[in-house]
């Protein structure tokens, strides 16, 4: 994308729950002015309505939006980039920046269908991106230049941190990161129910497992210390906390952990290869 003093003007084409998270972020922290905002949804009442409330122009026609935009995100589903990209494709330049959150669409695959040599960025943010915690892998296509991915940079840290990663490792880092809270959240809820069963109101214990694993996640990112060793420094000789691993152990929570990463990576791999078939 060819840098501009002018303020930035972005379409974002699918304006469903991650899309309106970004547009909210990138309003609030100024990154990008309401009035410069195209919004495209096709037909869910609730995302209109959110949409609408953050006062961006917001419609249908995303070869409209994409017309006066200098930036576009790319937010629907895997199934139907390549309708959406052959929709665009005729209003895209090199001067423009496309950036895809599409899981498993690689930028190759999104460059082929292209009439121009645009410059095509491929990110995977996460849900917790809607507190401002989330994480967000960036790759960039042949095209882009180091200034793109600044641009995807600066876009994406308003809604949490920013790792640029190589594009081989997207469908990795969708198995953890972006399917990973939800296997946190199964993780709390059984820690919650454990509180429970160990006499505790399951507000309270809710409360309890949530705070501690932000807290455990905290120490992990501040210290940079291995959660093996992190581990280790809570769990004192012959003390209770040993007794608990054993039985997590027992239950091959690790192991059954590695895998469900490793399921969810594969999958992501198919998403695309299935649909083409």
């Amino acid at each position: 994308m060819a840098e501009s003093k002018s303020p930035m003007r972005l379409a974002v084409l699918g304006a469903g729950k991650m899309g309106g998270i970004l547009i909210e972020a990138f309003v609030r922290h100024g990154l990008v002015s309401s009035k410069n905002i195209s919004a495209t949804v096709q037909h869910a009442a609730r995302e209109r309505k959110n949409a609408s409330q953050l006062g961006v122009s917001l419609g249908n026609d995303n070869r409209e939006a994409v017309k006066k935009a200098d930036v576009v995100l790319l937010c629907v589903k895997p199934q139907t980039v390549e309708q959406v990209v052959d929709e665009i494709k005729k209003e895209l330049t090199e001067k423009k920046l496309l950036i895809s959150i599409a899981a498993s669409v690689p930028t190759e695959y999104i460059e082929r269908r292209l009439s121009t040599k645009v410059p095509v960025i491929r990110a995977m943010p996460n849900t917790p991106s809607m507190v401002g915690e989330g994480i967000t892998a960036i790759a960039k296509g042949k095209l882009a230049t180091e200034k793109d991915v600044e641009t995807a940079q600066r876009l994406f840290g308003a809604v949490g941190r920013t790792v640029v990663a190589d594009e081989k490792n997207m469908d990795a880092i969708t198995g953890l990161s972006a399917s990973g809270p939800a296997f946190i959240y199964i993780i709390l809820e059984s820690l919650a129910e454990g509180g429970v069963k160990a006499g505790l109101s399951r507000e309270l214990a809710t409360l309890l497992a949530a705070q501690t694993a932000l807290g455990a996640a905290k120490v992990v990112l501040e210290t940079g210390h291995h959660p093996a060793l992190l581990k280790d420094t809570v769990t004192t000789p012959a003390g209770c906390t040993i007794d608990g691993i054993l039985e997590l152990e027992e239950g091959g929570l690790r192991v059954t952990l590695i895998k469900a990463v490793m399921k969810a990576a594969q999958r992501a791999k198919e998403l695309l290869v299935t649909d083409e078939e």
